[in-house]
Order: C-alpha cells, then structure tokens, then sequence
C-alpha cells in the first residue's frame, strides 16, 4: 500500500504520511474541481495545485498555478480548508494510477450510491442510466451490471458514447438527440419494465424516463445537464407510485462513501470497472477548464509530475 489517498468533504487536521500523499490529495482535488462551473473553484483548483506544487518542492508548479489568477491571499484561505479529516483516509494499493483514484472519487461514488442507498437496486431490475457518455454515467452502467441488474439502458447523445457504452456492458442504448417519441423509445428500449432511472440531467430526456417507468419505479436525480428545470404530470407520479429522489454525496456519511471508495478501486484493480481519464500538467489548467466544458468524456486530471 502506498501513502494515504484521501477523499473527503470536511475540512480538519492535515493527516499526509508524505509529500507525495498530499501531491496525490491535493492533485485529487484539483481533478474532481473541473466538475463544477464556478470560477472560485477552479481557484481552489489552482490553489491546490501550488500547495502541492509547494510540499514537492516544484517551483515551476506553483507559478503555473499562480497564473491561474489564484493570489496569495485567497491561496492562503483556500489551503486552509483544503485538508484532510483525521481518520478520513483511504489507502489505495499500489495497482492503481493515481489519475484512477483521482477520477473514481465523485463520480463513481455517486454512481454506486445513486444506485445502492438511494434506488436500493435489487437484482434482476431495469435500469436506465441517462447521460451514460459521461464519467458518471459510464461508471453507473458498469457499477449496475456488478450489482447484479437484469437489463441496462444507457442514453447519451453522443454515438460514439453510446457504442462505448454497449461495451462496458449495457443491453440496450437511446439517443437522446432526437426528443420526439423519447418515452416509447425508452420503454422500447427497457423491454417494457423500467424499475430505475439515474438522471445526470433533467429536463426533457428526465420527464421522457418517468414517463417510460414502471410501477414503483425510482428515479434518482444528481444534475442538470440537460436543463436546470423540468414539467412533470403529476397523474405519472401518482397512478404509477414512481418516487423521484434527489442525490448528492456531501450528504453521506464519510463512512459509507469510504466504503463505497473502497469497492470501486477494487473493482478498478481487478479490471472490472473502467474509468477514461487523461493526465495534463499544470500549465494546461486553463486548456482543460475549456475542455471540460465541452464535456470531453473523460476526467481531466491535473499532475505536478505531468510534462506537456
């Protein structure tokens, strides 16, 4: 086992066995950052990005860092909540790249619990993973077909995406470019049972999925890529008994994302679960915040030891 990988939503006591522990956290953070549209925390990024730049002595880092537009002052209170939890730690075997831990940490936790905690998957259900062509969504197909569910379906708009999808093990894909008649394609698509819906994206493609649902169905929302607002019929919610429920990891106890952690790097070691990722130095920071918005299909994960 090498030193500590830490992912952890609180702040408290920096716990790093080394140098190279924190590099690893500190890049970690500055990796899962490029999730989230907000200028602050590619901040926090860059910012996280120099205190690891700073503990393994790489000066050239910590400028590339600061040219993000990261000032001193705003570094110093950045770093300051940028620190490990005492006892929340996950040591990672020495099999995984540290761009794979890196990139399992928000989105394959919210994949496994999306589906365990808050769908309660049982075996042998229907599931639909919209905006499967993301990091998320790829994972969440894969993580279902572990956990043991009958049929998957994934959705994407991107046909390439959808093909990569059909690898890593969905039965079935939608298009979601062409909205019309969305709903008939998802149950067409579903084998007419539609148990569970993990929804990365709202709007219309979301409405379309629970309009497809079956009885007691469980929809699981966790983002807007398609739109920040959605018109539901209240008569599906109501004659199907379909329960829509919201998601976010800042709400699960450390314990159990650190397990669900837990099982996806072993997963990812064992080769049973793939994540896509690229490394980028520092300096490529604000290349891969353009990228990112364009929604690359990938983790873009920052590195001190990355050479452009």
């Amino acid at each position: 086992m090498r030193s500590p990988f830490a992912y952890t939503p609180r702040p408290g006591p920096l716990q790093a066995a080394s140098p190279g522990s924190a590099v690893a956290y500190l890049g970690a953070l500055a990796a899962v950052a490029f999730i989230f549209s907000s200028p602050l925390v590619l901040a926090a990024a860059g910012a996280a990005a120099a205190l690891a730049g700073l503990l393994a002595g790489a000066r050239d880092a910590v400028r590339a860092a600061l040219r993000m537009g990261v000032t001193l002052g705003l570094l110093i209170v950045v770093v300051n909540a940028l620190v490990v939890s005492r006892g929340e730690t996950v040591p990672l075997p020495d099999t995984i790249p540290d761009a794979v831990a890196a990139a399992l940490g928000t989105p394959g936790i919210a994949a496994y619990l999306a589906l365990t905690r808050r769908a309660q998957l049982k075996g042998g259900e229907t599931v639909l993973i919209l905006a499967a062509s993301g990091v998320l969504g790829s994972c969440a197909v894969q993580v279902a077909r572990l956990l043991g569910a009958g049929r998957i379906v994934a959705g994407a708009r991107d046909e390439e995406q959808l093909a990569r999808a059909r690898e890593l093990g969905a039965d079935a894909i939608v298009d979601l470019k062409q909205t019309d008649g969305l709903s008939d394609r998802i149950r067409e698509a579903s084998g007419g049972q539609l148990n569970v819906v993990i929804d990365p994206g709202w709007g219309v493609p979301g409405v379309a999925a629970l309009e497809a649902m079956s009885p007691f169905g469980r929809s699981v929302q966790l983002g807007q890529a398609a739109g920040p607002e959605a018109v539901v019929k209240s008569g599906i919610l109501r004659g199907r008994y379909l329960s829509i429920l919201g998601f976010t990891n800042f709400l699960v106890p450390w314990e159990e994302q650190a397990d669900a952690y837990r099982t996806l790097v072993d997963w990812a070691t064992s080769g049973k679960l793939k994540v896509e990722f690229e490394v980028l130095p520092l300096e490529a920071a604000p290349d891969a915040w353009k990228r990112q918005a364009g929604s690359p299909h990938r983790k873009l994960a920052l590195s001190p030891q990355a050479r452009g």
